[in-house]
């Protein structure tokens, strides 16, 4: 976990002065059968590309709300990074895509029997995101209604 004092002035003056959210109450819904009975999706914020894909607008005031739609046969060492924030070490997420979006460990949980299978698509948006009101009312429920059509009962979201 880096200290606040390793930034740079300009990103330690930003931390200060930004506008943390809390949503209450946090949205969730209780498992409604048991994991090994699941599909499972998996979401993150890491901004991967598949090669060909269209990068994350890097210079978008706000951030980037768009989604890319990851398909989950992809070999995830081919996974592109493209992330604007600097103020993270992206050295481990370059080393193994699966820090960021566990794309082997869940095709090994559905071998193991401990899922029942894995989404045909994965989600992956661009964090390090200042203006998110497009995103809570936009993209993530367009985002959130592909799971829904591909009757996914559980999805793992990882922050970056």
């Amino acid at each position: 976990m880096a200290e606040l004092s390793e930034h740079s002035w300009a990103t330690r003056l930003f931390i200060k002065n930004y506008r943390w959210r809390e949503i209450k109450p946090t949205p969730w819904a209780p498992l409604r059968k048991p994991l090994r009975e699941c599909k499972l999706g998996l979401v993150t914020s890491a901004g991967f590309l598949v090669p060909g894909q269209k990068g994350f607008d890097q210079y978008w005031p706000g951030g980037d709300i768009s989604y890319r739609v990851i398909p989950m046969d992809v070999n995830v060492r081919t996974l592109i990074e493209d992330h604007r924030s600097p103020t993270f070490d992206h050295a481990g997420i370059n080393a193994d895509q699966n820090l960021a979006l566990p794309l082997d460990r869940a095709r090994e949980l559905a071998a193991q029997g401990k899922i029942a299978a894995l989404n045909g698509r994965a989600i992956s948006f661009m964090g390090s995101l200042t203006a998110v009101g497009r995103l809570t009312t936009r993209t993530a429920p367009e985002a959130a209604r592909l799971f829904v059509e591909d009757q996914v009962d559980v999805a793992l979201l990882t922050p970056v």
